[in-house]
């Protein structure tokens, strides 16, 4: 996005006023840049009166309602403020679009990096470090795990409610949509497609300790401390919901790389020697947790079957020209892989 670009999406002036109206400094909006990531949200980091601030804002062309997950990211923000989850800290949120022209919030800046991007000499010298670096990952699930949503006032959140029962159909309904573009080969080219459908409806857990889920839980949707392995933030809260936050460890089952670093996803950081294995991650979670872990390996084919439908998706739109091949072919491997992987577990 150039910069004519985010400068058409956000206007500084109004900007200035609405924190004006909410006591956020004075004077002017300073060093404006633009920050990568966040997919296709808006994300802006600038200064005023000495305070550092990143704005987040729904995007001019969103898939579905941008605006409304905009507001759901703030209100699960706001409501993680005072646990220990690491996360963005909320400083204020508006919820109309007539400010700047969508929902947008503001945040505490994190200091930290993405190691799927890169990592600093202290992380990419230190296979001890990157060990524990694998373990704090799992740590940051846990400690969202352990939050009372209801407490924290996200009662309403999401329908807990059948949440596991849904998934199955829901996820295989979605790819029985990718018809709709011509050129899609189908799912015939899916291995084992029915096979694990029917194996995670046969071995679905009977019941669930409702909690926040964060829905995207990987190595590349959260930032590191510069000073060691721990957590900075976990980021990109988009499809943060109420339902069985055992699944945010199953997807990182799915998308954790072999020792060698053969990978199911692009969530892999260089130099791999040293992160835990996938066995050990689950031991892990499993000491640490306060819900019943024992089963997490069928959270791992469930991360395995619906992340690989919706990357399948890509592959779709790209088989009707809608979207790169080269990108679509990628995602197409990565769906294969993740349901070869479902598959071994499934033996």
């Amino acid at each position: 996005m150039s910069e004519e670009k985010w400068q058409d999406l956000v206007d500084l002036d109004a900007l200035r006023a609405w924190m004006d109206v909410q006591g956020l400094g004075g004077g002017a909006i300073e060093n404006p840049r633009q920050l990568a990531g966040g997919t296709q949200n808006i994300l802006l980091r600038f200064s005023r009166d000495n305070r550092d601030y990143v704005l987040r804002r729904s995007p001019a062309s969103p898939r579905g309602d941008g605006d409304a997950t905009n507001r759901r990211e703030a209100r699960v923000l706001g409501a993680l403020g005072h646990s220990d989850v690491p996360h963005p800290r909320l400083i204020a949120a508006c919820a109309e679009k007539d400010v700047i022209g969508g929902a947008f919030y503001l945040m505490e800046p994190v200091e930290g990096f993405n190691a799927v991007v890169g990592m600093p000499d202290l992380h990419k010298s230190s296979p001890a470090i990157r060990r524990r670096m694998g373990f704090a990952l799992v740590d940051g699930a846990l400690a969202l795990a352990r939050v009372d949503h209801v407490a924290v006032g996200l009662a309403d959140f999401g329908k807990a409610d059948g949440f596991l029962e849904r998934q199955v159909p829901r996820w295989r309904a979605w790819l029985d949509s990718y018809r709709d573009y011509e050129g899609w080969p189908g799912p015939d080219f899916i291995p084992g497609l029915d096979r694990v459908a029917d194996w995670l409806t046969q071995h679905r857990p009977q019941s669930f300790k409702p909690g926040i889920l964060h829905g995207d839980y990987h190595l590349a949707n959260v930032m590191y401390r510069e000073d060691g392995p721990e957590l900075a933030a976990i980021v990109d809260w988009e499809l943060a919901t109420i339902g069985d936050p055992l699944l945010d460890m199953g997807w990182i089952m799915a998308t954790w790389p072999e020792p060698d670093g053969t990978r199911t996803a692009g969530t892999i950081a260089q130099p791999w020697d040293g992160f835990p294995t996938i066995e050990e991650l689950v031991a892990h979670y499993q000491t640490k947790s306060d819900r019943d872990a024992s089963n997490l390996r069928w959270y791992g084919v469930l991360g395995c079957y619906k992340l690989g439908i919706i990357l399948e998706g890509t592959f779709a739109r790209a088989s009707a020209g809608k979207a790169p091949k080269a990108t679509g072919d990628k995602l197409h491997d990565h769906c294969i892989r993740l349901f070869t992987r479902a598959l071994k577990w499934v033996d």
